[in-house]
Protein backbone atom coordinates (compact mmCIF):
# COMPACT_ATOMS: atom_id res chain seq x y z
CA UNK A 1 0.00 0.00 0.00
CA UNK A 2 1.84 3.63 -1.08
CA UNK A 3 0.63 6.76 0.27
CA UNK A 4 1.34 10.90 0.39
CA UNK A 5 0.82 11.27 3.64
CA UNK A 6 4.78 12.04 4.49
CA UNK A 7 5.95 13.88 7.58
CA UNK A 8 9.64 14.62 7.46
CA UNK A 9 11.44 15.73 11.25
CA UNK A 10 14.76 17.61 11.37
CA UNK A 11 17.58 15.67 12.33
CA UNK A 12 17.90 15.19 15.77
CA UNK A 13 21.28 14.18 18.53
CA UNK A 14 21.19 11.69 20.46
CA UNK A 15 23.32 10.19 23.02
CA UNK A 16 24.89 7.39 20.98
CA UNK A 17 28.74 7.28 20.07
CA UNK A 18 28.01 4.89 17.12
CA UNK A 19 25.76 6.91 15.19
CA UNK A 20 24.62 10.29 17.10
CA UNK A 21 22.44 11.62 14.18
CA UNK A 22 18.89 10.42 13.72
CA UNK A 23 16.57 10.48 11.30
CA UNK A 24 12.62 10.30 11.70
CA UNK A 25 9.97 10.59 9.01
CA UNK A 26 5.96 9.58 9.48
CA UNK A 27 4.16 7.49 6.62
CA UNK A 28 0.67 7.29 7.19
CA UNK A 29 1.21 7.63 10.96
CA UNK A 30 4.06 5.32 11.59
CA UNK A 31 7.19 6.68 12.89
CA UNK A 32 10.27 5.38 10.77
CA UNK A 33 13.99 6.36 11.79
CA UNK A 34 17.67 6.26 10.82
CA UNK A 35 20.60 6.82 12.57
CA UNK A 36 23.93 8.02 11.10
CA UNK A 37 27.21 9.04 12.39
CA UNK A 38 27.70 11.87 10.80
CA UNK A 39 25.36 15.00 10.45
CA UNK A 40 26.13 15.35 6.58
CA UNK A 41 24.92 11.69 5.94
CA UNK A 42 21.98 12.04 7.41
CA UNK A 43 21.23 15.97 5.86
CA UNK A 44 21.89 13.76 2.76
CA UNK A 45 19.34 11.41 3.27
CA UNK A 46 16.49 13.66 4.29
CA UNK A 47 17.12 15.81 1.11
CA UNK A 48 16.48 12.52 -0.80
CA UNK A 49 13.57 11.83 1.62
CA UNK A 50 12.43 15.42 0.84
CA UNK A 51 12.95 15.38 -2.96
CA UNK A 52 10.53 12.41 -3.42
CA UNK A 53 8.26 14.18 -1.78
CA UNK A 54 8.64 17.27 -3.39
CA UNK A 55 8.18 15.52 -6.69
CA UNK A 56 5.11 14.15 -5.42
CA UNK A 57 5.90 10.22 -5.33
CA UNK A 58 4.47 8.14 -2.32
CA UNK A 59 5.74 6.21 -0.36
CA UNK A 60 5.34 2.75 0.65
CA UNK A 61 3.58 1.86 3.71
CA UNK A 62 4.96 -1.22 5.00
CA UNK A 63 8.70 0.07 5.18
CA UNK A 64 8.56 3.83 5.16
CA UNK A 65 10.68 4.58 1.83
CA UNK A 66 9.77 6.60 -1.71
CA UNK A 67 8.55 3.78 -3.98
CA UNK A 68 11.47 5.05 -6.44
CA UNK A 69 13.53 3.21 -3.58
CA UNK A 70 11.78 0.08 -3.48
CA UNK A 71 11.82 -0.44 -7.35
CA UNK A 72 15.62 -0.10 -7.50
CA UNK A 73 15.83 -1.97 -4.99
CA UNK A 74 14.02 -5.09 -6.24
CA UNK A 75 14.61 -4.59 -9.60
CA UNK A 76 15.88 -7.36 -11.67
CA UNK A 77 18.75 -6.87 -14.53
CA UNK A 78 17.56 -6.43 -18.37
CA UNK A 79 18.93 -10.48 -18.57
CA UNK A 80 17.41 -11.35 -15.88
CA UNK A 81 13.87 -9.78 -17.20
CA UNK A 82 14.30 -10.45 -20.47
CA UNK A 83 14.47 -14.34 -20.18
CA UNK A 84 11.65 -14.40 -17.64
CA UNK A 85 9.93 -12.11 -20.40
CA UNK A 86 10.72 -14.54 -23.23
CA UNK A 87 9.40 -17.62 -21.14
CA UNK A 88 6.47 -16.42 -20.04
CA UNK A 89 5.22 -15.46 -24.28
CA UNK A 90 6.58 -19.58 -24.84
CA UNK A 91 3.03 -21.04 -24.41
CA UNK A 92 0.89 -18.88 -26.11
CA UNK A 93 2.90 -17.75 -28.84
CA UNK A 94 3.16 -19.06 -32.43
CA UNK A 95 6.68 -20.58 -33.64
CA UNK A 96 7.51 -17.64 -35.78
CA UNK A 97 6.65 -14.99 -32.71
CA UNK A 98 8.71 -16.72 -30.62
CA UNK A 99 11.55 -16.77 -32.84
CA UNK A 100 10.82 -13.01 -33.78
CA UNK A 101 10.72 -11.81 -30.33
CA UNK A 102 14.17 -13.85 -29.24
CA UNK A 103 15.95 -12.51 -31.94
CA UNK A 104 15.27 -8.57 -31.23
CA UNK A 105 15.94 -9.37 -27.77
CA UNK A 106 19.35 -11.30 -28.26
CA UNK A 107 20.22 -7.66 -30.22
CA UNK A 108 18.46 -5.01 -27.65
CA UNK A 109 19.56 -6.95 -24.71
CA UNK A 110 23.61 -7.01 -24.83
CA UNK A 111 23.47 -3.32 -25.07
CA UNK A 112 21.91 -2.43 -21.76
CA UNK A 113 24.65 -3.18 -19.66
CA UNK A 114 27.60 -1.31 -17.65
CA UNK A 115 30.69 -1.77 -19.48
CA UNK A 116 32.09 -3.75 -22.56
CA UNK A 117 35.31 -4.47 -20.91
CA UNK A 118 35.68 -7.94 -21.43
CA UNK A 119 32.58 -8.45 -23.72
CA UNK A 120 32.13 -11.59 -25.30
CA UNK A 121 32.04 -12.00 -29.22
CA UNK A 122 28.97 -10.61 -30.58
CA UNK A 123 28.30 -13.09 -32.63
CA UNK A 124 28.69 -15.54 -29.86
CA UNK A 125 26.51 -13.13 -27.65
CA UNK A 126 23.62 -13.47 -30.15
CA UNK A 127 24.09 -16.65 -30.45
CA UNK A 128 23.95 -17.79 -26.87
CA UNK A 129 21.13 -15.26 -26.06
CA UNK A 130 18.77 -16.25 -29.05
CA UNK A 131 19.76 -20.18 -29.05
CA UNK A 132 19.92 -20.56 -25.66
CA UNK A 133 18.87 -18.30 -23.12
CA UNK A 134 15.40 -17.22 -25.01
CA UNK A 135 14.37 -20.70 -26.20
CA UNK A 136 12.49 -22.97 -23.84
CA UNK A 137 12.55 -26.30 -23.46
CA UNK A 138 10.85 -28.97 -21.74
CA UNK A 139 12.94 -30.80 -18.88
CA UNK A 140 12.85 -33.78 -17.46
CA UNK A 141 9.87 -33.12 -15.28
CA UNK A 142 8.12 -31.40 -18.73
CA UNK A 143 8.18 -27.82 -17.39
CA UNK A 144 9.10 -25.32 -19.98
CA UNK A 145 12.61 -24.06 -18.99
CA UNK A 146 15.06 -21.79 -20.50
CA UNK A 147 17.37 -24.65 -22.82
CA UNK A 148 20.81 -23.68 -21.18
CA UNK A 149 18.94 -24.63 -17.68
CA UNK A 150 17.93 -28.05 -19.35
CA UNK A 151 20.87 -28.22 -21.82
CA UNK A 152 24.64 -28.00 -20.95
CA UNK A 153 25.85 -25.43 -23.48
CA UNK A 154 29.55 -25.08 -24.85
CA UNK A 155 31.49 -23.36 -22.75
CA UNK A 156 31.85 -20.57 -25.05
CA UNK A 157 27.83 -20.12 -24.83
CA UNK A 158 27.64 -20.34 -21.06
CA UNK A 159 30.78 -17.92 -20.78
CA UNK A 160 28.94 -15.48 -22.57
CA UNK A 161 25.85 -15.79 -20.83
CA UNK A 162 27.62 -15.60 -17.10
CA UNK A 163 29.49 -12.46 -18.45
CA UNK A 164 26.01 -10.89 -19.21
CA UNK A 165 24.34 -12.17 -16.27
CA UNK A 166 27.23 -10.33 -14.29
CA UNK A 167 27.15 -6.61 -16.46
CA UNK A 168 23.66 -6.33 -17.27
CA UNK A 169 22.02 -2.74 -16.35
CA UNK A 170 19.64 -3.05 -14.10
CA UNK A 171 15.85 -2.60 -15.47
CA UNK A 172 15.24 0.81 -13.29
CA UNK A 173 18.10 2.25 -14.87
CA UNK A 174 16.25 3.01 -18.10
CA UNK A 175 14.09 5.63 -15.82
CA UNK A 176 17.02 7.41 -17.69
CA UNK A 177 15.38 7.34 -21.36
CA UNK A 178 18.75 7.90 -23.16
CA UNK A 179 20.32 4.52 -22.27
CA UNK A 180 18.00 3.26 -24.59
CA UNK A 181 19.42 4.75 -27.64
CA UNK A 182 21.94 2.58 -28.73
CA UNK A 183 19.68 0.05 -28.17
CA UNK A 184 17.44 1.39 -31.12
CA UNK A 185 20.35 2.12 -33.02
CA UNK A 186 21.40 -1.82 -32.70
CA UNK A 187 18.01 -3.03 -33.81
CA UNK A 188 18.23 -0.62 -37.10
CA UNK A 189 21.57 -2.31 -38.29
CA UNK A 190 22.93 -5.78 -38.81
CA UNK A 191 25.58 -7.27 -37.08
CA UNK A 192 28.07 -5.85 -39.73
CA UNK A 193 26.93 -2.31 -39.22
CA UNK A 194 24.54 -1.69 -42.41
CA UNK A 195 21.06 -0.70 -41.80
CA UNK A 196 18.55 -3.25 -41.40
CA UNK A 197 15.11 -3.01 -43.74
CA UNK A 198 13.36 -0.54 -42.54
CA UNK A 199 10.24 -3.74 -42.14
CA UNK A 200 12.85 -5.53 -40.07
CA UNK A 201 13.90 -2.85 -38.30
CA UNK A 202 10.24 -2.11 -37.17
CA UNK A 203 9.36 -5.58 -36.53
CA UNK A 204 12.00 -5.68 -34.14
CA UNK A 205 11.58 -2.18 -32.23
CA UNK A 206 7.64 -3.71 -32.16
CA UNK A 207 9.22 -6.52 -30.10
CA UNK A 208 11.15 -3.87 -27.95
CA UNK A 209 7.78 -2.00 -27.84
CA UNK A 210 5.70 -4.44 -26.19
CA UNK A 211 8.38 -5.76 -23.80
CA UNK A 212 8.56 -2.38 -22.24
CA UNK A 213 4.89 -2.27 -22.11
CA UNK A 214 5.06 -5.51 -20.06
CA UNK A 215 7.23 -4.13 -18.20
CA UNK A 216 5.83 -1.14 -16.92
CA UNK A 217 2.29 -1.86 -17.14
CA UNK A 218 2.15 -5.85 -15.82
CA UNK A 219 5.27 -5.95 -13.47
CA UNK A 220 5.49 -2.19 -12.57
CA UNK A 221 9.43 -2.46 -12.67
CA UNK A 222 9.36 1.46 -14.71
CA UNK A 223 7.17 4.24 -14.36
CA UNK A 224 6.99 5.24 -17.81
CA UNK A 225 7.91 3.14 -21.15
CA UNK A 226 11.31 5.38 -22.12
CA UNK A 227 10.37 4.48 -25.58
CA UNK A 228 7.84 7.04 -25.87
CA UNK A 229 10.52 9.67 -23.77
CA UNK A 230 12.90 9.25 -26.89
CA UNK A 231 12.45 11.37 -29.77
CA UNK A 232 13.49 8.52 -32.07
CA UNK A 233 11.17 7.34 -35.05
CA UNK A 234 10.70 4.26 -36.53
CA UNK A 235 11.45 4.34 -40.09
CA UNK A 236 8.91 4.53 -42.29
CA UNK A 237 8.51 0.95 -44.48
CA UNK A 238 7.56 1.47 -48.18
CA UNK A 239 5.51 -1.49 -48.90
CA UNK A 240 4.61 -0.67 -52.57
CA UNK A 241 5.82 -3.43 -54.73
CA UNK A 242 8.05 -2.65 -57.24
CA UNK A 243 6.63 -3.65 -60.19
CA UNK A 244 9.49 -3.48 -62.50
CA UNK A 245 10.69 -7.26 -60.99
CA UNK A 246 6.82 -8.68 -61.06
CA UNK A 247 6.55 -10.96 -63.93
CA UNK A 248 3.72 -10.32 -66.74
CA UNK A 249 1.62 -12.97 -67.73
CA UNK A 250 3.26 -14.05 -70.49
CA UNK A 251 6.42 -13.97 -68.29
CA UNK A 252 4.66 -15.93 -65.82
CA UNK A 253 3.26 -18.91 -67.60
CA UNK A 254 6.87 -19.09 -69.36
CA UNK A 255 8.42 -19.34 -65.72
CA UNK A 256 5.75 -21.96 -64.33
CA UNK A 257 6.19 -24.36 -67.89
CA UNK A 258 10.34 -23.42 -66.94
CA UNK A 259 10.11 -25.31 -63.70
CA UNK A 260 8.68 -28.65 -65.35
CA UNK A 261 11.68 -28.90 -67.19
CA UNK A 262 13.71 -28.62 -63.83
CA UNK A 263 13.99 -32.90 -63.83
CA UNK A 264 11.61 -34.97 -61.45
CA UNK A 265 11.72 -32.41 -58.50
CA UNK A 266 10.41 -29.36 -60.98
CA UNK A 267 7.35 -31.70 -62.43
CA UNK A 268 6.20 -32.20 -59.38
CA UNK A 269 6.24 -28.64 -58.39
CA UNK A 270 4.83 -27.12 -61.70
CA UNK A 271 1.34 -26.87 -59.84
CA UNK A 272 2.57 -25.58 -56.57
CA UNK A 273 3.99 -22.51 -58.59
CA UNK A 274 0.86 -22.85 -60.40
CA UNK A 275 -1.53 -22.10 -57.26
CA UNK A 276 1.29 -19.69 -56.25
CA UNK A 277 -0.05 -17.61 -59.54
CA UNK A 278 -3.15 -18.83 -60.73
CA UNK A 279 -4.93 -18.53 -57.07
CA UNK A 280 -2.46 -16.47 -55.16
CA UNK A 281 -1.62 -18.23 -52.74
CA UNK A 282 1.17 -17.89 -49.91
CA UNK A 283 4.18 -20.33 -50.73
CA UNK A 284 3.58 -21.58 -47.19
CA UNK A 285 -0.30 -21.73 -47.87
CA UNK A 286 0.48 -23.49 -51.34
CA UNK A 287 2.67 -26.14 -49.58
CA UNK A 288 -0.43 -27.25 -47.18
CA UNK A 289 -3.08 -27.95 -49.53
CA UNK A 290 -5.23 -30.69 -49.50
CA UNK A 291 -6.99 -32.67 -52.23
CA UNK A 292 -10.06 -31.83 -50.21
CA UNK A 293 -9.53 -28.08 -50.55
CA UNK A 294 -10.10 -28.07 -54.30
CA UNK A 295 -13.09 -28.16 -55.93
CA UNK A 296 -13.41 -29.29 -59.09
CA UNK A 297 -15.41 -29.40 -62.18
CA UNK A 298 -16.78 -32.69 -63.77
CA UNK A 299 -13.51 -34.08 -65.87
CA UNK A 300 -15.94 -34.02 -68.75
CA UNK A 301 -15.38 -32.36 -72.69
CA UNK A 302 -18.11 -30.12 -71.37
CA UNK A 303 -16.72 -28.92 -69.00
CA UNK A 304 -13.12 -28.31 -70.02
CA UNK A 305 -13.63 -24.47 -69.52
CA UNK A 306 -15.11 -24.00 -66.64
CA UNK A 307 -13.86 -22.35 -62.92
CA UNK A 308 -12.98 -24.52 -60.01
CA UNK A 309 -12.25 -23.20 -56.92
CA UNK A 310 -10.10 -23.84 -53.80
CA UNK A 311 -11.02 -23.34 -50.21
CA UNK A 312 -7.47 -22.01 -48.70
CA UNK A 313 -7.88 -22.73 -44.88
CA UNK A 314 -4.03 -23.25 -43.59
CA UNK A 315 -0.43 -22.32 -43.80
CA UNK A 316 2.46 -24.00 -42.82
CA UNK A 317 5.15 -21.16 -42.63
CA UNK A 318 8.61 -22.56 -42.38
CA UNK A 319 10.45 -21.99 -38.76
CA UNK A 320 13.36 -23.72 -36.67
CA UNK A 321 12.73 -26.83 -35.58
CA UNK A 322 13.77 -25.08 -31.70
CA UNK A 323 10.72 -23.08 -31.62
CA UNK A 324 7.99 -25.53 -32.67
CA UNK A 325 5.98 -27.08 -29.56
CA UNK A 326 6.43 -30.39 -31.83
CA UNK A 327 10.17 -30.21 -33.33
CA UNK A 328 9.27 -29.68 -36.64
CA UNK A 329 10.84 -27.04 -38.72
CA UNK A 330 7.10 -25.77 -39.73
CA UNK A 331 4.01 -24.96 -38.06
CA UNK A 332 0.65 -25.99 -38.65
CA UNK A 333 -1.46 -22.52 -38.48
CA UNK A 334 -4.51 -21.05 -39.94
CA UNK A 335 -4.32 -18.13 -42.16
CA UNK A 336 -2.68 -15.16 -41.62
CA UNK A 337 -4.41 -12.53 -39.28
CA UNK A 338 -7.09 -14.37 -39.25
CA UNK A 339 -8.97 -17.36 -36.97
CA UNK A 340 -7.97 -20.39 -36.58
CA UNK A 341 -10.86 -21.95 -38.36
CA UNK A 342 -10.88 -19.20 -41.58
CA UNK A 343 -10.66 -19.70 -44.51
CA UNK A 344 -11.02 -18.00 -47.57
CA UNK A 345 -12.40 -19.50 -51.21
CA UNK A 346 -10.97 -18.72 -54.26
CA UNK A 347 -12.16 -19.10 -57.71
CA UNK A 348 -9.55 -21.24 -60.01
CA UNK A 349 -9.38 -21.10 -63.95
CA UNK A 350 -9.74 -23.69 -66.22
CA UNK A 351 -5.76 -24.23 -66.87
CA UNK A 352 -5.18 -24.57 -62.52
CA UNK A 353 -7.78 -27.21 -62.77
CA UNK A 354 -5.96 -29.03 -65.46
CA UNK A 355 -3.07 -28.92 -63.66
CA UNK A 356 -4.41 -29.76 -60.14
CA UNK A 357 -6.23 -32.87 -62.03
CA UNK A 358 -3.24 -34.16 -63.49
CA UNK A 359 -0.48 -33.51 -60.39
CA UNK A 360 -3.27 -36.02 -58.17
CA UNK A 361 -3.42 -38.21 -61.11
CA UNK A 362 0.38 -38.45 -61.37
CA UNK A 363 1.26 -38.28 -57.78
CA UNK A 364 -1.44 -38.80 -55.49
CA UNK A 365 -1.32 -37.79 -52.35
CA UNK A 366 0.82 -37.58 -48.74
CA UNK A 367 -1.18 -39.45 -45.92
CA UNK A 368 -2.39 -36.56 -44.27
CA UNK A 369 -4.15 -35.71 -48.15
CA UNK A 370 -1.27 -32.70 -49.29
CA UNK A 371 -0.54 -32.83 -52.58
CA UNK A 372 2.51 -31.25 -52.88
CA UNK A 373 5.60 -33.23 -50.85
CA UNK A 374 9.20 -32.30 -50.19
CA UNK A 375 11.67 -34.91 -51.66
CA UNK A 376 11.20 -36.60 -48.80
CA UNK A 377 7.85 -37.07 -48.40
CA UNK A 378 7.72 -34.13 -45.82
CA UNK A 379 6.65 -30.14 -46.55
CA UNK A 380 8.05 -28.58 -49.51
CA UNK A 381 10.96 -27.00 -47.97
CA UNK A 382 11.94 -23.53 -49.42
CA UNK A 383 14.89 -24.36 -50.20
CA UNK A 384 13.94 -27.26 -52.31
CA UNK A 385 11.10 -24.45 -54.43
CA UNK A 386 13.97 -21.86 -54.56
CA UNK A 387 16.34 -24.14 -55.96
CA UNK A 388 14.27 -25.40 -58.62
CA UNK A 389 12.86 -21.69 -59.31
CA UNK A 390 16.44 -20.14 -59.76
CA UNK A 391 17.19 -22.55 -62.08
CA UNK A 392 13.74 -21.80 -64.19
CA UNK A 393 14.65 -18.32 -64.44
CA UNK A 394 18.24 -19.20 -65.58
CA UNK A 395 16.94 -21.09 -68.25
CA UNK A 396 14.07 -18.39 -69.33
CA UNK A 397 15.33 -15.12 -68.28
CA UNK A 398 18.31 -13.20 -70.70
CA UNK A 399 21.43 -12.53 -68.98
CA UNK A 400 20.77 -9.05 -69.22
CA UNK A 401 17.38 -9.86 -66.87
CA UNK A 402 19.08 -12.16 -64.70
CA UNK A 403 21.13 -9.51 -63.62
CA UNK A 404 18.22 -7.59 -62.10
CA UNK A 405 15.78 -8.55 -59.09
CA UNK A 406 12.94 -9.57 -62.01
CA UNK A 407 11.23 -12.51 -60.73
CA UNK A 408 13.88 -12.90 -58.61
CA UNK A 409 11.99 -14.69 -55.72
CA UNK A 410 8.74 -17.42 -55.92
CA UNK A 411 6.20 -14.45 -53.96
CA UNK A 412 6.69 -12.31 -56.99
CA UNK A 413 4.40 -14.70 -58.68
CA UNK A 414 1.60 -14.02 -56.19
CA UNK A 415 2.00 -10.23 -56.50
CA UNK A 416 2.19 -11.32 -60.61
CA UNK A 417 -1.42 -12.98 -60.08
CA UNK A 418 -3.08 -9.98 -57.73
CA UNK A 419 -2.06 -7.71 -60.40
CA UNK A 420 -3.32 -9.58 -63.08
CA UNK A 421 -6.52 -9.80 -61.26
CA UNK A 422 -6.62 -5.79 -60.71
CA UNK A 423 -5.62 -4.70 -64.28
CA UNK A 424 -9.01 -7.34 -65.64
CA UNK A 425 -10.96 -5.32 -63.76
CA UNK A 426 -11.97 -7.52 -60.87
CA UNK A 427 -13.70 -5.12 -57.76
CA UNK A 428 -10.44 -4.20 -55.20
CA UNK A 429 -12.76 -5.55 -52.68
CA UNK A 430 -13.05 -8.73 -53.81
CA UNK A 431 -9.01 -8.95 -54.98
CA UNK A 432 -8.68 -8.39 -51.42
CA UNK A 433 -10.62 -11.05 -50.61
CA UNK A 434 -9.00 -13.46 -52.58
CA UNK A 435 -5.92 -13.25 -51.99
CA UNK A 436 -6.52 -12.83 -48.14
CA UNK A 437 -5.35 -9.11 -47.47
CA UNK A 438 -7.32 -6.19 -46.05
CA UNK A 439 -8.40 -3.78 -48.30
CA UNK A 440 -6.20 -1.41 -46.55
CA UNK A 441 -3.25 -3.45 -47.32
CA UNK A 442 -4.07 -3.96 -50.55
CA UNK A 443 -4.16 -0.59 -51.56
CA UNK A 444 -0.87 0.03 -49.98
CA UNK A 445 0.52 -2.79 -51.79
CA UNK A 446 -0.81 -2.33 -55.14
CA UNK A 447 -1.34 1.30 -55.27
CA UNK A 448 0.51 1.89 -58.90
CA UNK A 449 -1.73 -0.07 -60.29
CA UNK A 450 -4.65 0.95 -58.48
CA UNK A 451 -4.38 4.41 -59.64
CA UNK A 452 -3.56 3.47 -63.09
CA UNK A 453 -7.06 1.39 -62.79
CA UNK A 454 -8.67 4.88 -61.42
CA UNK A 455 -7.65 6.85 -64.11
CA UNK A 456 -9.25 3.89 -66.81
CA UNK A 457 -12.07 4.38 -64.68
CA UNK A 458 -12.00 8.68 -64.62
CA UNK A 459 -12.08 7.82 -68.60
CA UNK A 460 -15.27 5.71 -68.96
CA UNK A 461 -16.85 8.10 -66.03
CA UNK A 462 -15.91 11.54 -68.28
CA UNK A 463 -17.05 9.42 -71.37
CA UNK A 464 -20.90 8.57 -69.82
CA UNK A 465 -20.85 12.16 -68.89
CA UNK A 466 -20.32 12.95 -72.22
CA UNK A 467 -22.44 11.01 -73.50
CA UNK A 468 -24.66 12.46 -70.84
CA UNK A 469 -24.32 16.22 -72.36
CA UNK A 470 -24.80 14.96 -75.82
CA UNK A 471 -28.65 14.42 -75.10
CA UNK A 472 -29.21 17.39 -73.28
Amino acid sequence: MNTYNVRIWAIRKRNSKSAPYQLRWIVNGEEFQQPFTTKTLADARRSQLMTATKKGEPFDVATGLPVSEIREANSPTWYEHACAYALMKWPRAAAKHRASIAEALAIAVPTLVTTRRGAPNPVILRKALYQWAFRAVKNTDGQLVHRHEAQEPPAEIRGALMWLSAHSRRVSDLENPDLLRPTLEALSRLLDGTPAAENTTRRKVMVLSNFLRYTVQERGLLPFNPLTRLDWTTPEADGEIDFRYVPDPTLARSLIAGVRHQGKRGEHLETFFGCIYYAATRPSEAAALKEKDFVLPPDTQECAEKWGEVLVEESRPEVGSGWTDDGTPYEKRGLKHRTRKAYRSVPIPPVLVRMVRAHITAYGTAPDGRIFRGARGGRVASTEYCAVWADARAEVLSEKELETPLAEVPRLLRSAGVSLWIKAGVDPVEVARRAGHSVAVLFRFYARILRGQQAVANQRIDTALSEGSDQD
